[in-house]
């Protein structure tokens, strides 16, 4: 991890969120040593940065780094507003791109919670009844399937051909299992595109358990983040039998896997309408499941955050809906640990202060809000005001983190900043405005609580041509990024002089 002998000197940094003229910036073994005006460079190397923005690198705080992986090489069918569209999208690759005899057309992004006409395996197959085909929905928590693939899932006797939770996420396993050297070198893509982005590290919520198989891309040269690997329930026992716990450093990782928090998944998402919610969809009222879907209850949900937080995981619980937040909380109260509520979507007046005084962090997804303002205005009428309350929490004292919850929406924090700071996308107009936050509240959430550069700073940064507190939500979605030292590594750069990238 370290730099090479001598280390860098950066000159003309301008540090983001400080006032005042540009300053250098010494960097040696991976950490910021000086800042001041003429440092002089010894032996470093010179890097003139005339006058950039210099700020800590940045984090997603949300991502499955394998589906996003997969997601990027499959189709795109986030353009399609109908079913008949989605299947159209179908019809034309099967034409341009057939698979491989045998195997299934898969592709993503597809979200039915508005589409005029309904999803089927009828639709599907009448434009590929011979090829397995299997479409994931945007947030992951459905799967569209056809008869050919209904009948090699196990769910020949499918009515709809749309799977929706469980049944869609062992689907998605199936689908996703391929061959190590194939993923890994998507991922490697998947990485260098991110490092391009000024991000330096993410959390890895993957549903499978991936510190060995971080520890052997890092072996193999993936070395362009810092990754905390979460675990699930289902692997809980090995990691707790393994020793680890959160923070811990991953042998053969040089330093760059750590692990990661403990995922329980309480509810579902909006886009199903199995978000678990205090009152019930329109529509719904006497519906078996109208009010969404709960998957653990109270007293199993504290028995995974007591038995996690006491072997040193902190706890990272999905919840959506507002009864599923309501719940959450209720439960890390009866534990007395922290930990983050990953989404918090729909919040209840009541809780936006639990979260301060409990020590619970609001891990949430700005972008989100820019994709499911019409289905939330559809199917929580009354409530949005409070959903994807990002002002609400940041005013109630929460500690908030930002993410993409990559595949879902792209793994670009700029794009999640803007969705943040704005609250609009597409030339509309912001969507309960009163819920934006400031640009400096924005960036402290994606950079993992870091605000500013300073000796004894590890020297994870990101250049940009632009101050990213003054840039407007335009600016913001198509940020110029110069540069992004990982480590005192170059892990990206477009800048003159010696920034040569090392992974």
């Amino acid at each position: 991890m370290n730099s090479s002998v001598g280390g860098v000197l950066l000159r003309s940094a301008r540090l983001v969120g400080t006032p005042g003229e540009p300053v250098d910036l010494l960097v040696e073994d991976g950490i910021v040593t000086a800042a001041g005006e003429g440092l002089e460079p010894g032996s470093a190397r010179t890097v003139d940065l005339g006058g950039r923005w210099v700020s800590p690198g940045l984090w997603d705080s949300h991502v499955h780094m394998g589906q996003w992986a997969l997601m990027r090489q499959r189709l795109d069918l986030s353009s399609a507003t109908s079913a008949a569209g989605a299947a159209a999208l179908v019809a034309g690759r099967l034409l341009s791109m057939p698979p491989t005899a045998g195997q299934p057309l898969i592709g993503y992004g597809f979200q039915d919670g508005l589409w005029p006409d309904a999803p089927t395996r009828e639709l599907l197959d009448a434009v590929g009844p011979d090829v397995p085909v299997v479409l994931v929905s945007k947030d992951l928590h459905a799967a569209w399937l056809n008869t050919k693939a209904l009948a090699l899932h196990g769910h020949a006797d499918h009515p709809t051909g749309v799977l929706r939770e469980q049944a869609a996420f062992d689907v998605n396993a199936r689908i996703s299992s391929v061959p190590d050297e194939h993923l890994d070198g998507w991922v490697g893509e998947a990485v260098d595109a991110a490092a391009a982005r000024g991000v330096v590290g993410i959390v890895d919520l993957e549903m499978t358990l991936s510190l060995d198989r971080w520890a052997h891309r890092v072996a193999g040269g993936i070395r362009g983040l810092r990754v905390r690997a979460g675990v699930y329930p289902h692997d809980l026992d090995a990691v707790i039998a393994r020793g680890l716990r959160t923070g811990d450093v991953i042998e053969g990782t040089e330093g760059l896997v750590t692990m990661g928090p403990f995922k329980v998944i309480t509810d579902g998402s909006l886009n199903t309408r199995t978000a678990y919610c205090h009152a019930p969809y329109p529509g719904l009222d006497d519906a078996p499941e109208g009010r969404g879907i709960c998957t653990v209850d109270r007293g199993r949900l504290v028995d995974y955050l007591r038995r996690a937080s006491t072997a040193g995981l902190v706890p990272a619980v999905h919840a959506i809906g507002d009864a599923a937040n309501t719940l959450a909380l209720d439960a890390f109260e009866e534990v007395g640990c922290g930990g983050s509520i990953e989404h918090a979507q729909l919040v209840d007046e009541a809780d936006f202060g639990r979260f301060a005084r409990l020590g619970v962090i609001a891990s949430v997804q700005p972008e989100h809000a820019m994709d499911d303002r019409d289905v939330a205005d559809r199917y929580w009428p009354g409530r949005t005001h409070r959903a994807f309350a990002f002002g609400s929490l940041v005013a109630a004292g929460a500690e908030v983190r930002l993410g993409s919850d990559a595949p879902v929406a792209q793994l670009d924090p700029w794009v999640s900043m803007a969705a943040a700071v704005s609250r609009a996308r597409d030339g509309r107009s912001p969507w309960h405005p009163e819920q934006r936050v400031l640009a400096s509240v924005a960036l402290a959430a994606s950079t993992d609580g870091r605000t500013m550069l300073r000796p004894g700073s590890v020297a994870d940064l990101v250049v940009t041509e632009l101050d990213p507190l003054r840039a407007d939500d335009h600016q913001l979605r198509d940020f110029a990024v110069s540069a992004t030292m990982l480590g005192g590594r170059w892990t990206h750069s477009t800048l003159d002089g010696d920034t040569t990238v090392q992974g």
